[in-house]
């Protein structure tokens, strides 16, 4: 599995049809199965119904389900499974509405505002749209790739970093020289910030 043997903390699986990356329950168990316990396994969900989600829950037992639509924080906690809220941001009280909101979340994502697409657009965070600091563990998503994440986590000082097109040699297609430039990339950031 290339993510795994990159390096990578967590596999995100995407359950949302309209998506280039999107994976059957048949796939994502069979993903399931072939990767360590040891990585985090993520399922993205859109606006799905409660049944869906609990169907995925059941069938892929992921570990953390990732909420990238609509969905309430009722919604989030009545499904009963650990979660991360995803926030497409267009100003800072967007982050702190969602920071309030979400309290039950085990961490946000922040990810771009574009009109009309949930997520993996590769469009970056408008940087003035963001506060100041978060008081909680987020996670930078957007735009993000091997030439632009150690800059990106200078400023933000994100809880971690999320990536999808900017590891892709074409939508839904993960470039394995990518993927590794891009974790290789992080795992050298971290080394380094943890001496400072």
């Amino acid at each position: 599995m290339l993510v795994e043997s990159a390096g990578a903390d967590a596999i995100g699986l995407v359950f949302y049809e309209p998506s280039p990356r999107s994976v059957s329950i048949a796939t994502a168990r069979q993903i399931r199965e072939a990767i360590s316990p040891m990585l985090t396994v993520v399922a993205l969900v859109v606006d799905a119904s409660p049944d869906a989600v609990r169907r995925i829950i059941r069938e892929v037992q992921p570990d953390i389900v990732q909420y990238h639509g609509s969905e309430t924080a009722e919604f989030c906690r009545a499904i009963g499974h650990p979660y991360w809220k995803a926030v497409r941001v267009r100003s800072a009280q967007d982050v702190i509405s969602a920071s309030n909101d979400f309290q039950s979340a085990r961490s946000l994502l922040l990810d771009a505002w574009v009109n009309g697409i949930p997520g993996g657009t590769g469009h970056e965070i408008n940087r003035s749209a963001m506060p100041q600091s978060l008081d909680r563990p987020w996670i930078l998503a957007g735009g993000l790739k091997p030439e632009n994440v150690v800059e990106a986590l200078l400023h933000y000082r994100p809880s971690a970093v999320d990536v999808s097109s900017g590891v892709e040699s074409s939508p839904g297609v993960k470039d394995p020289d990518k993927v590794h430039a891009f974790i290789n990339t992080v795992v050298s950031f971290d080394k380094v910030n943890r001496h400072e």
